[in-house]
């Protein structure tokens, strides 16, 4: 019986897996005991149903009053449930799911940086984390993986171009290895010319062409800028230098990334673009269990696989990350933190599309990068990219009213 605590139960891959687990548990494929949840406050009625179908022990809010709201539900729908579990809130409470003493298995899908101190903790605990949260790795590799080793714990990605180069290194290590082949769709502009792509609004941005996903990954996916967070997540995840790392773009999403190694093998991993597969492999890891609900990829109706080189010109982000990703310093931090900002400015209209790019290029300019830093110091660092890209905005707004 795996027991798991899911951070960010309400948001996509939180929803899908529980999908997954109330399925396994109707048809007897596995055993999964929903231990501890913790969601945001949009949602509160969804977080409700998951109770009452999952029985979790202990809940988490963001805050005080999103607390107290879902205890007042809760005692209104009494009748409707088993049992009433523990409720706590904030990043206390995010740590005490992820700690939850009976949970080995710990799934970190919750945006952005909230998912880096919950992680860390479960890791030193020796949990095995299945990460589905990029932030970790990209602004904290350099202290995560050392304490992965350090504690005995495992990170099972849950990212579909992660979790097929883990499958395909699978008894493998990096000096097996000549490069790994990172696929990506190319996003909804992956057409388009950087002229169309300059005032794009977030409308045309989110019609992701093959993947369901949230709204700012969708984002990222349309500057590539996802693309580029990936490569500094494999970097540290599979201790590979950034140059062994080759982006290439895949538009029908089927194969989701290869390892080549020094023979010349290249071992990649196919399926159909669902995040339900990565999904249910991290649940169930080590183990391969049967699972209806996860869509079955039939070769005889593929009809055209195409591969293509990115343009680093059209896709200005994806060229800040690879940089970056070259780099055993801070510098990853800040991208992430100031890539986080500018997509929710985006998304709320209050900047272009072409200037995502221009002004995390401006965060990164102005800072002093940082050897070693610790969790503590990683942590300052990503509040000072957050306002230094918010000033930016600022300032931008300010000289356009005059």
């Amino acid at each position: 019986m795996k027991k798991i605590a899911i951070l960010g139960s309400t948001g996509s891959i939180g929803r899908q897996a529980l999908e997954i687990i109330a399925s396994m548990q109707e048809s007897f494929a596995g055993s999964i005991e929903v231990k501890a949840l913790a969601a945001g406050a949009g949602n509160l009625d969804l977080l409700c149903e998951q109770i009452r179908l999952f029985s979790p022990e202990l809940v988490s809010l963001p805050d005080d009053k999103s607390a107290r709201q879902l205890m007042e539900i809760l005692a209104a729908k009494a009748g409707t449930f088993t049992g009433k579990p523990e409720i706590v809130y904030g990043q206390a409470g995010l740590v005490a799911c992820a700690t939850h003493r009976d949970v080995d298995t710990v799934l970190t899908a919750v945006v952005g940086m909230l998912g880096l101190v919950p992680t860390a903790c479960a890791i030193k605990q020796g949990k095995t984390i299945a990460l589905a949260n990029k932030e970790t790795l990209v602004a904290g590799g350099s202290v995560i993986m050392p304490m992965v080793k350090q504690f005995g714990a495992t990170i099972v990605p849950v990212d579909s171009e992660h979790s097929a180069i883990f499958q395909s290194m699978h008894g493998f290590s990096t000096k097996d290895i000549r490069q790994i082949w990172l696929t990506g769709s190319g996003g909804p502009f992956r057409t388009k010319t950087r002229e169309e792509m300059e005032d794009a609004p977030p409308e045309a941005a989110l019609k992701h062409p093959n993947w369901s996903m949230g709204r700012k990954i969708t984002i990222d996916s349309a500057t590539m800028m996802n693309k580029g967070l990936e490569i500094i997540e494999a970097r540290w995840l599979f201790d590979i230098e950034e140059s062994r790392i080759r982006v290439v773009v895949h538009p029908q999403s089927i194969l989701h990334s290869a390892v080549e190694f020094v023979d010349g093998s290249i071992v990649g991993q196919m399926g159909v673009p669902d995040m339900r597969l990565p999904i249910h492999l991290a649940l169930n890891w080590p183990r391969r269990v049967v699972q209806e609900k996860v869509p079955k990829l039939d070769l005889t109706k593929l009809a055209t696989l195409t591969f293509e080189e990115p343009d680093f010109k059209r896709f200005p982000c994806l060229r800040l990350a690879k940089q970056v990703a070259a780099q055993d310093d801070s510098s990853a931090c800040v991208l992430n933190a100031a890539n986080e900002i500018l997509v929710e400015a985006y998304l709320e209209k209050k900047i272009r599309f072409g200037e995502i790019a221009h002004f995390i290029e401006a965060v990164l300019d102005k800072h002093k990068p940082e050897t070693n830093a610790s969790l503590d110091d990683l942590i300052q660092i990503d509040l000072w990219a957050r306002s230094s890209a918010r000033e930016l905005i600022g300032d931008s707004k300010l000289a356009l009213a005059r």
